[in-house]
């Protein structure tokens, strides 16, 4: 199997947290107050793309701008392609039929 190799793009899932919030009606400070912080910057950095929420964080994110965690990622890479090689070549593997 060949591998995958995947990364995720801070900056532009920064961008896209920014749209859902806009979307939802969401500010800054409501998602501060959602997630239990004393002060946003957190949720400054995540926007601007200098970081990522924790898996937890990204867990409330998605649950608050009702989507998947999935959908608020931007990733690039060829995960497509390798998902379909990878189905192709186990489904095509005799040691697979058992």
């Amino acid at each position: 199997m060949e591998p995958m190799y995947l990364s995720i793009q801070q900056k532009e899932t920064g961008k896209q947290i920014k749209k859902l919030l806009t979307e939802n009606g969401y500010t800054v400070k409501d998602v501060q107050s959602a997630m239990g912080f004393e002060n946003p910057q957190a949720i400054y950095k995540w926007i601007s793309g200098r970081s990522l929420p924790s898996l937890d964080n990204f867990v409330i994110l998605s649950r608050l701008l009702h989507t998947s965690i999935e959908d608020i990622l931007v990733v690039a890479g060829d995960i497509v392609r390798s998902i379909g090689k990878f189905l192709n070549y186990r489904f095509n593997d005799k040691s697979f039929a058992r």
